[in-house]
């Protein structure tokens, strides 16, 4: 590689002093970039980062020892049914269950049921699935083992209203609390404490079982209790926080949520709850592991990477805004890092929708509209962001293309960019320009990875 090679140099150009070595690297850096081409690039390290949390790859190394009773297997997310695929490749014994996916092309598998319903707003299907997930875990004994393998999703694809609720009710919970701008942590606290399923009750149903839970972590900082609301994870947050936040974004719930919270009926099981006992949690796959892929992938392309955090929230807009600050900063004056350099982060922002107005989108792509608007006209940049499962909000893009020049061409296409960011219609944006990313589903889900080269 062109960046490792400039190694070797600076050996041979000891004798011409350090500054001497520096502009070596320096030249051989800039020298990679004549063969980097942005986009390729870009896509490059996406397709690494989905590669890192590759289902079976991090089932493998994460298999259970084999049960005196039965093996079952249940889980739910957006990853369900190529992880069930994987288990099943994997897996030396008997195994029955079932899991849930979104609708849509799904794997196929040949002993474990694959269920399908809606993602990102609940349905009826949903509910049959939840209750199909709840009876396969009924009647099990201590020496029965039951194998959930959850991805992030699986809070929509697991409607399970408690008593005196309905899939309204919680299809109007899920829709407040999307448009609230909370971040993931919190919309989950309060889920868990509107469900039958979620909070670690699939989990209290499997007892006397127990049950080895395998995540692919799509939450910043990797709490296993709040991908897909922890079916079978129970975390220590409780129904006063989740009162707490309702109140603290203004949530409009319906009269019957608002007064089921205010019961005790609502209170989720707590870790410490002796059904858990013996249970085992593990984090299989997560965005730092993916970061990491795509910063190494950067490096063997012979361009220096910098990860910024993979826990980043917040508004999409106001995070694009910064990204965008960073990367002039580093085109214009080279610092806080030297160009040619890729800055990557990932995470989970948020998009808070006031009033009725909004249009077609997704998170990544209003991070990626609002960094376009401040690097509008400005060469050598380069920038994607993308939600690792393949699909950004409702439509078929995992996010989007930027440049210096998206702007331009969306207003030569007839759009207009600040009302599609303030209308939340991103991709009508990007569209428009021919910018959109439609890699596909891609079977994980590991939460969203940006990409800005500065060359």
């Amino acid at each position: 590689m062109q960046f490792r090679a400039a190694v070797r140099k600076i050996v041979a150009a000891a004798e011409g002093g350090v500054q001497g070595a520096f502009v070596l690297i320096q030249k051989s850096r800039s020298d990679s970039m004549t063969s980097i081409e942005p986009r390729p690039f870009l896509i490059s390290l996406f397709e690494a980062a989905v590669a890192a949390a590759d289902p079976e790859a991090a089932i493998r190394a994460h298999l259970p020892a084999r049960p005196k009773g039965r093996t079952i297997v249940v889980g739910a997310g957006k990853a369900a049914s190529q992880m069930a695929a994987a288990f099943e490749r994997l897996w030396d014994g008997p195994l029955a269950g079932a899991v849930v996916a979104r609708h849509g092309p799904v794997e196929k598998c040949g002993r474990i049921r694959v269920l399908q319903s809606a993602h990102p707003v609940p349905d009826e299907a949903g509910l049959a699935a939840s209750a199909a997930l709840l009876e396969t875990v009924g009647g099990l004994t201590a020496d029965d083992l039951v194998v959930a393998l959850i991805s992030g999703g699986g809070s929509a694809l697991l409607p399970a209203p408690p008593g005196g609720l309905t899939l309204e009710d919680e299809i109007a919970v899920n829709k407040a609390l999307l448009a609230s701008g909370a971040p993931i942590s919190a919309m989950n606290v309060v889920r868990k404490h509107v469900s039958r399923i979620k909070g670690g009750r699939l989990a209290l149903a499997a007892a006397p079982a127990r049950v080895v839970s395998l995540v692919v972590s799509d939450v910043p900082g990797d709490n296993p209790a709040f991908v897909a609301s922890g079916p079978t994870v129970a975390d220590r947050s409780s129904l006063e926080e989740a009162r707490e936040i309702v109140a603290r974004y203004a949530i409009a719930l319906p009269e019957r949520v608002t007064a089921h919270l205010a019961s005790d009926a609502a209170r989720a099981p707590r870790p410490d709850d002796a059904a858990f006992a013996g249970n085992e949690v593990h984090v299989i796959a997560s965005a730092s592991v993916s970061l990491e892929a795509a910063a190494a992938r950067a490096r063997e392309s012979g361009i220096e990477a910098m990860i910024l955090s993979d826990a980043i929230e917040g508004e999409a807009r106001d995070i694009g805004r910064m990204h965008a600050a960073l990367a002039r900063e580093v085109a214009s004056r080279n610092r806080p890092f030297s160009k040619p350099v890729v800055l990557l982060s990932g995470g989970e922002t948020t998009v808070t929708i006031s009033g009725e107005r909004y249009g077609k989108g997704g998170r990544n792509s209003e991070f990626l509209l609002s960094l376009a608007l401040d690097i509008d006209g400005i060469g050598g940049i380069d920038a994607l962001a993308a939600d690792t499962d393949g699909i950004d909000g409702s439509e078929d893009n995992a996010g989007a293309f930027a440049d210096g020049a998206s702007i331009g061409r969306m207003r030569a296409a007839g759009a207009d960019p600040r009302s599609h960011l303030a209308g939340h219609d991103a991709w009508t944006a990007f569209a428009a320009s021919g910018d959109l990313f439609v890699p596909g589903p891609t079977g994980t889900n590991v939460n969203d990875l940006r990409a800005i080269l500065i060359r």
